[in-house]
């Protein structure tokens, strides 16, 4: 069977403008096949019509903790939460929640499996600087994962930092974000490439891909549509500082 390439996105978070440059990207390396580790909505200021594209364009789509918990909040939550709720449509909504929390592959004899956060939940971190145990917990069969064969190599998202790490023979990667980096302020995506559904051990490659996009496009829509917290949004976007790590007047430094 002939070497194929798939593309791996995650954490758009409303950001179209970042999705539309990755997919042009993808496109543009003749890519056609498209997995989304999830985080579509909130943060920023387009996730009814992120979710309509990655709906639109990607192959699997795997719900996000933000994907998770964002229909349900109620009215009487923070103002900016209400805003990012509201702009989703009801059959949104119902597609976000009902979106698979894991997803298996089999590429050049190597088992992968690709999920949000963790084999434990959805909202459970696993960061970079991660214990012995965090890490051969992200190989485990959970009620998230179902009973699989453990699987040699991991992909997932939600931290926002891309990173790849090998240890005792199983991979461990992840593929940073299209919409909201916090690594670098430029969105990232992974590519895997190796023998589709093939048993047998084969040429493998792993490759982390930059693309970058006008960020003044995407901050002025934000501010146009006045979104709550534009402007920590606007920061994390031009300097991948986290927003409860920001200090005031850091774009005029």
């Amino acid at each position: 069977m002939p070497i194929e390439r798939i593309a791996l996105i995650s954490d758009v978070h409303g950001n179209l403008t970042a999705l539309e440059a990755v997919l042009a990207d993808i496109a543009a390396r003749g890519i056609d096949r498209i997995l989304n580790l999830g985080d579509y909505v909130g943060k920023g200021p387009r996730g009814s019509e992120v979710t309509d594209r990655c709906r639109e364009v990607c192959e699997v789509n795997i719900r996000g903790n933000w994907d998770d918990f964002l229909p349900g909040i109620p009215d009487d939550a923070a103002p900016e939460m209400v805003w990012w709720r509201d702009e989703l449509r009801p059959d949104q909504h119902e597609w976000l929640r009902m979106l698979p929390l894991s997803h298996d592959l089999l590429m050049s004899g190597r088992r992968i499996r690709l999920f949000h956060a963790s084999a434990a939940s959805v909202h459970t971190r696993v960061h970079f600087h991660h214990t012995p145990e965090e890490f051969a917990g992200m190989f485990a069969a959970t009620d998230l994962t179902g009973p699989g064969p453990e699987p040699t190599i991991v992909g997932y998202g939600d931290i926002h930092d891309v990173y790849v790490e090998v240890y005792g023979g199983r991979t461990l990667f992840n593929v940073g974000s299209v919409g909201n980096p916090l690594d670098e302020p430029v969105p990232s995506y992974v590519i895997l490439e190796g023998v589709p559904d093939a048993p047998d051990p084969g040429p493998f490659g792993l490759q982390v891909v930059r693309v970058p996009y006008d960020v003044d496009a995407e901050v002025a829509v934000a501010h146009r549509l006045r979104m709550p917290q534009a402007d920590v949004w606007e920061v994390e976007l031009r300097t991948a500082v986290y927003r409860g790590r920001q200090k005031p007047g850091m774009l005029a430094t």
